[in-house]
């Protein structure tokens, strides 16, 4: 395809120069370079400046000198020939174009009016090529549709027609359309997406966010390359803001908080172990592999809509001003008005608050560390002596039970409430029937959703355990605990019953526990229930076996936690005749007839109507054993360790756990009665509710022990 040249390849002259003329032997310096480069490139030339292609060139006669008309040496005459000389215009040829004259001092493009770098579009219907200057803040991208660069305005290609771009320019330009729509709802969401999933309703979408405002005016004064690299790190802020916000949204779903970007990393090991035990290790392994690629996905995309969008807007400056100002203003209005939306506000600060948010929750992490490390030092029992603890239990065998994930939302929830408040209505009878009773509260776990050590530490150790760094913090320390006391006073022997601990557990020696049974102690040989390495009744018949059952000099204090009713509730185990259970073999038919997690896990209400029947397993297990081996001297302490997840306990339920202490001796019970508690097993609504962590000293003082500052 041959073209001419644009103004620049001629002197601006209105005379003709000599020999110029049509049909002088003297060809122009267009045709001359037609005729160089092929016959493909003057199919397009007028008849009269193309050369012959089937025949050899007419000869030129010599000019003196031994050159011919074209400057060429003639025959013999001693002289080299000469490089050509390039015409003023892109080789066509497929290199670069190399405009004549732009050596240095050259200026002839400018005075021209010309901007280098023009890019041959299309053919006049002339023959000519038109030549379009490119954006110059469109970037290397920006001649094809579609590119990082030329999205969105629905502009014709700036590049060279061809491929299906070329073949179909609607398709194209809808396609960028929808690739720059969708560009900007990520953005959108990623700077109004909250972090608790109740929370995700339109009106939360329909807003103003001042970081866009405040983005497109930067874009709008920022050259290209700044602006880019400004929307690149914008980008990827914005993407790691986001990631996190999920993580928001899942930790508040079961652990009811926020993610702490400082403690909580350690926990993932944790939630592998959980999917592992809840879908096999290739479940664990593709949701895994799921989260990592989602993770890099958000970073990429979000990353690039940024950029796309900026690009857009820098393209459009004068339209983006405009909307721009109109959006401040709108902002700036709705905030000072205080404008709301069904109670949202209209102008959204949300990306502003929530990166405040997440540095203040540093800074007091921080902070609590240090402030934790004081109060833990401070123990109101720890100087006492041995004989002036716990006096008033001497002679009786403790145990303290944590029952997984009861909450108060077992008992008072519409769904779970009946199955539960039945099964603890007639365990009370069977405990009245062999001479116990019960005195039943609540208390306010440190934790929720999971998290159980959390829960576990602070009830024993009556100190406000509610995050991994006060964990670690008191457990390196020797803090006076439940356990600890009674092993301190030399009078009962302390063994843990444990079996969802599978592997070594240094905490044993904080909490004074000095004979340890885990899951690889108790002989079990059955199936596991999802996370749950053993059913509970396996392990209370373990428990007496290996334990209790056997002669001992002394009583004991045995803390024991059960594991039936831990998420995901399915399957569950069911009780068998006592002396059927054996070494677990029982158990592989009813794991096999049970529900899977998948059955229930995406179904709230299936949820809840398994979680209240583990429950239920989990408290039967429990009385059935106190009453088959319980005697007079026998106290059991049984409570949950927190609420079970939102899913399941609701969107706002509080944090409450119910708390029982069960005896035969009435003088147990009486030195509680100014406690307040309801008779039975089932606290009442109004009952009285304490932290958690209040639990050890009312406990240590009710039962006649003495504190030493």
């Amino acid at each position: 395809m041959s073209f001419t040249s644009s103004s620049r390849q001629l002197p601006n002259t209105d005379e003709t120069p000599p020999g110029d003329a049509p049909g002088s032997e003297r060809a122009a310096p267009a045709a001359e370079g037609r005729q160089a480069t092929g016959t493909a490139q003057d199919a397009t030339a007028p008849r009269s400046e193309r050369a012959p292609t089937d025949a050899e060139p007419e000869p030129v006669a010599p000019a003196p000198g031994g050159e011919d008309e074209r400057g060429a040496p003639a025959p013999g005459s001693g002289k080299s020939a000469a490089p050509p000389v390039p015409e003023e215009r892109g080789d066509v040829s497929g290199g670069d174009a190399v405009p004549a004259g732009t050596g240095a001092g050259s200026s002839s493009e400018e005075d021209e009016g010309e901007e280098p770098g023009s890019v041959p579009v299309a053919p006049s219907a002339g023959g000519e090529v038109e030549e379009v200057s490119p954006d110059p803040d469109a970037g290397p991208a920006a001649s094809s549709v579609g590119g990082v660069g030329d999205v969105g305005e629905g502009a014709p290609p700036t590049g060279p027609v061809g491929g299906w771009r070329g073949r179909y320019p609607v398709a194209a330009s809808v396609l960028a359309w929808t690739v720059t729509g969708l560009a900007a709802v990520l953005v959108l969401f990623a700077l109004l997406m909250p972090g608790k999933a109740d929370q995700f309703h339109p009106a939360q979408f329909l807003r103003v966010p001042v970081e866009a405002v405040f983005g497109a005016a930067l874009v709008l004064v920022l050259p290209r390359r700044p602006r880019i690299a400004v929307a690149v790190v914008a980008g990827l802020a914005l993407g790691v803001l986001t990631v996190l916000n999920l993580l928001d949204v899942g930790f508040n779903e079961y652990l009811g908080r926020g993610f702490n970007v400082v403690l909580d990393w350690a926990l993932f090991s944790d939630a592998q172990a959980y999917l592992q035990d809840t879908f096999g290790g290739g479940g664990a392994l593709g949701i895994a592999v799921l989260a990592v690629v989602l993770v890099i996905a958000i970073l990429a995309l979000v990353t690039l809509s940024v950029v796309r969008l900026g690009n857009l807007v820098a393209r459009n400056s004068e339209v983006a001003t405009r909307a721009t100002l109109v959006a401040a203003i709108v902002w700036v209005t709705c905030a000072a008005l205080g404008v709301q939306f069904t109670g949202v506000p209209i102008a959204s600060e949300h990306v502003a608050l929530a990166v405040q948010d997440r540095a203040q929750r540093v800074r007091d992490t921080i902070r609590d560390e240090a402030e934790f490390a004081r109060i833990a030092k401070k123990d109101t029992f720890a100087n006492t002596p041995p004989d002036q603890l716990l006096p008033d239990l001497r002679g009786k065998d403790m145990m303290i039970t944590f029952i997984e994930s009861y909450g108060r939302s077992a008992i008072e929830d519409p769904v779970m409430a009946p199955g539960v408040d039945a099964t603890l209505t007639a365990e009370n009878k069977k405990l009245t029937g062999a001479g116990f009773a019960a005195k039943s509260g609540w208390l306010t776990s440190a934790t929720y959703g999971g998290s159980s050590w959390l829960g576990h530490s602070t009830f024993l150790s009556g100190l406000w355990i509610n995050n991994q760094q006060r964990y670690r913090t008191v457990t390196a320390g020797d803090h006076l605990t439940l356990p600890g006391a009674f092993e301190k006073t030399g009078d009962w022997d302390t063994v843990g019953v444990m079996p969802g601990v599978q592997k070594a557990w240094p905490e044993q020696k904080f909490y004074g526990i000095d004979k340890l049974y885990d899951s690889r102690d108790l002989g079990y040989k059955g199936p596991k229930f999802s996370w749950s390495t053993m059913p509970d009744q396996y392990a209370l018949t373990a428990f007496e076996r290996l334990v209790h059952g056997r002669k001992h000099d002394k009583p004991l204090m045995s803390t024991i936690i059960l594991t039936s009713s831990h998420q995901p509730w399915a399957p569950i185990p069911k009780t068998v005749p006592q002396d059927q259970v054996g070494d677990g073999s029982v158990y592989d038919a009813i794991e096999k007839a049970g529900k899977r997690p998948g059955d229930i896990i995406t179904s709230s209400q299936k949820s809840k109507e398994e979680y209240g029947k583990s429950i239920q397993y989990s408290v039967t297990s429990l009385i059935d054993y106190l009453v088959k081996y319980g005697d007079k001297n026998t106290v059991l302490i049984f409570l949950g360790d927190h609420q079970p997840i939102a899913r399941v306990s609701g969107d706002h339920a509080s944090r409450d756990v119910p708390v029982s202490i069960v005896a035969k001796d009435p003088k147990v019970l009486d030195r509680i009665s100014d406690w307040g508690w309801t008779d039975g097993l089932q606290p009442e609504h109004n009952a009285p509710v304490w932290k958690m962590s209040a639990f050890r000293d009312r406990f240590l003082t009710a039962y006649g022990s003495t504190p030493h500052v």
